[in-house]
């Protein structure tokens, strides 16, 4: 399986990714900022996205919204 970003740039295990839209949180009142950097991201079983974050601030991206830093 490779991921790829939205420039189409191969992802993988603890790359640094940034965000190029602002997106908004279902279930939560905020919104990510265009900008922002997530560092270590971990891949899913899905090709469209990964999880960001550590603990309980752990999102699910879909890497049309994401390109590695």
């Amino acid at each position: 399986m490779t991921v790829k970003d939205s420039n189409g740039t191969e992802l993988n295990n603890g790359d640094n990714v940034t965000v190029i839209k602002d997106l908004k949180v279902k279930g939560a009142s905020m919104t990510i900022k265009r900008g922002t950097l997530y560092k270590d991201i971990r891949l899913t079983d899905d090709e469209g996205e990964v999880e960001c974050g550590k603990g309980r601030n752990t999102l699910v991206l879909k890497t049309c919204f994401l390109k590695k830093a």
